[in-house]
């Protein structure tokens, strides 16, 4: 297959990152990845790749992974959405904008809600394979343990704690933990926090974290580096309504969020930021959450195996072998001017 990756956002990459690898290790397919220049002014990975949309249409794909909402319309391939993150629980998770012909999914939770939603719409197929980006992790599991351990032994701590909250001003956490955050980290002096911002965070509260970060011996700033790591060698996460605490939750350890949106809980959730040592303390003595968040994993993304990038393949060639590969998707003029708009 001819096959072109579609990043619009920088965060984009490494939910295609593992599809590109499996390709790879096939050995039979031609692949192009599209880098949305506005949005990623710089891209540093070793691989065929190119911002201009004209390319995309002469390279002439036979599929388009796309882990966004939006994609020309006009490209010829099979366009196939791709989560960009578990925001399980939102309504506007399962709108359908009619640019995609496949819609592949993580698990039983998400294959309901896009089959709900795509009845009476224009036609798509909707496939559950797991999610590209857990491959990776599963991967990598152990793959840090040094580092963790180097860690814990540099700082004189016990536990790491991650702080990933989301960036949409409406949901963050970042306007209220400040004092918390702060307070958390004298009241456990067994803990190092690892502060770890999503890239599109106002740059106003990057600022003021880092400086609370670097002034506090506790507190460990990281800028714009892949979140995986910090996922897997940190022992619990805080956080608010960022789709990372499923990511997290999925691990099998214990999550504690500041006012989380989801009507369906599967972690402590608090309404008062100076009860974060308290949160934390219950978290370590009675772990309380342990079984529904083995209930989550099975709703929300049951794919242990590794392979969910070649599920994603397989139903590339499935889709393509029972329809054919489409030189347009047919969209209202709403849609196509949105798209033409976005991507010139």
């Amino acid at each position: 297959m001819r096959i072109v990756l579609f990043c619009e956002q920088k965060y984009t990459i490494t939910m295609v990152e593992p599809i590109y690898d499996e390709a790879v290790n096939e050995g039979i397919h031609e692949i192009l990845w599209y880098i949305h220049k506005p949005n990623i002014p710089e891209f540093n990975l070793d691989v065929p790749w190119t911002n201009n949309i004209d390319d995309v249409y002469q390279f002439s794909p036979d599929v388009i992974f796309v882990p966004c909402n939006v994609v020309p319309y006009n490209l010829p391939g099979v366009k196939i959405q791709i989560s960009h993150g578990y925001e399980c629980g939102e309504k506007r998770y399962f709108r359908i904008r009619d640019y995609f012909d496949l819609y592949l999914t993580q698990g039983p939770y998400f294959t309901e809600g896009y089959k709900k939603s795509l009845k009476n719409r224009r036609k798509a197929e909707v496939v559950e394979t797991g999610w590209s980006r857990r491959d990776i992790i599963l991967r990598d599991l152990n793959k840090y343990d040094t580092y963790k351990e180097e860690l814990l032994r540099e700082y004189g701590k016990k536990k790491v704690v991650l702080y990933a909250p989301t960036f949409p001003p409406s949901i963050t956490s970042l306007p209220y933990l400040q004092e918390g955050i702060q307070r958390f980290v004298e009241e456990r002096d067994d803990v190092l926090l690892i502060l770890k911002f999503h890239p599109l965070t106002d740059p106003k509260w990057m600022k003021e974290y880092k400086e609370i970060a670097t002034s506090n011996k506790s507190m460990l700033w990281m800028a714009d580096v892949d979140i995986n790591k910090f996922l897997l060698i940190s022992d619990v996460m805080i956080s608010d309504s960022s789709s990372v605490v499923f990511e997290f939750l999925f691990l099998d350890k214990p999550v504690i969020t500041y006012k989380n949106a989801s009507p369906e809980k599967y972690w402590r959730d608090i309404n008062d930021p100076l009860l974060l040592a308290e949160a934390f303390e219950k978290e370590m003595t009675s772990d309380e959450f342990a079984e529904k968040r083995k209930a989550a994993i099975q709703y929300f993304d049951p794919y242990f195996d590794g392979k969910s990038c070649k599920r994603m393949l397989d139903a590339a060639r499935n889709y393509i072998e029972e329809y054919g590969v489409p030189q347009k998707r047919e969209l209202g003029f709403f849609r196509r001017r949105k798209s033409l708009k976005r991507f010139k």
